[in-house]
C-alpha cells in the first residue's frame, strides 16, 4: 500500500472513531442535562473525515436523527468524501 494512502486511511479511521465517541458523549450529556458538545464541533469532526463515525453514532445512540442538518448533512458528507477518496486513490494507485 502506498504510504500516503495508508496515512490518509489511518487519519479517516481515527477521525471516525472520534466522531463516534463524540456522539456517544453528547448523548450521555443530553440524558444527564449537562453541558453539551457544540453542533459545529460535531460537524467539524465529520468534515475532517469522521463523517462515518458520526453517522454510526447517530444511528447507534438515536442521537440528532431528528435534526434535518444532521439527517441530510452527514450522509451527504459521506457521499462527497467517498467520491473524493475514490478520486484520490485512483490517482495514487
Amino acid at each position: 500500500m502506498n504510504p500516503v494512502l495508508a496515512v490518509i486511511l489511518a487519519f479517516i479511521v481515527i477521525m471516525s472513531i472520534s466522531g463516534y465517541f463524540i456522539m456517544f458523549s453528547d448523548k450521555k450529556k443530553s440524558i444527564k442535562d449537562e453541558w453539551r458538545i457544540k453542533e459545529s464541533t460535531i460537524f467539524m469532526v465529520a468534515l475532517l473525515g469522521g463523517s462515518v463515525g458520526v453517522y454510526l453514532g447517530m444511528r447507534s445512540f438515536r442521537h440528532k436523527t431528528n435534526h434535518t442538518s444532521f439527517a441530510l448533512g452527514i450522509p451527504l458528507m459521506i457521499i462527497i468524501q467517498t467520491y473524493f477518496l475514490i478520486m484520490l486513490v485512483s490517482r495514487i494507485i
